[in-house]
């Protein structure tokens, strides 16, 4: 995937400043086409780290081995659930604070948080 794509062949200059229905709201998500570019590109090297993994496994590579390349993929996949989660908190939580519905934004980041800590 080319690092100006996203899936489905859709073009993150399309995706620029986008909107998205939360799943429990109606609010507009806006990102800027900076962010975006930044996760994806680290979703494709992780997608491209999994693929290694696969073919270590394929070619019956050592466990320990293989443990530590599933490791480093779970750091990067927590690096970008933290690049997410600083771009919650300054973007979209901060755009609920301005638009006086912060209460509804921080019960909804809270409800994510709990599910992805389990």
């Amino acid at each position: 995937m080319a690092t100006s794509e996203l899936p489905h062949g859709q073009n993150l200059k399309d995706h620029a400043d986008h909107s998205h229905d939360h799943s429990t709201s109606d609010r507009p998500h806006v990102h800027s086409e900076e962010s975006i570019r930044q996760v994806v590109n680290r979703l494709s090297r992780i997608e491209g780290h999994i693929r290694g993994i696969k073919s270590m496994v394929q070619s019956d590579r050592p466990c320990p081995d293989v443990l530590v390349q599933v490791a480093a993929v779970r750091g990067a996949l927590d690096r970008v659930a933290r690049i997410i989660l600083d771009e919650h908190l300054t973007q979209c939580v901060a755009r609920a604070a301005e638009a006086g519905n912060i209460q509804e934004e921080i019960e909804e980041l809270k409800s994510a948080l709990d599910r992805f800590l389990i």
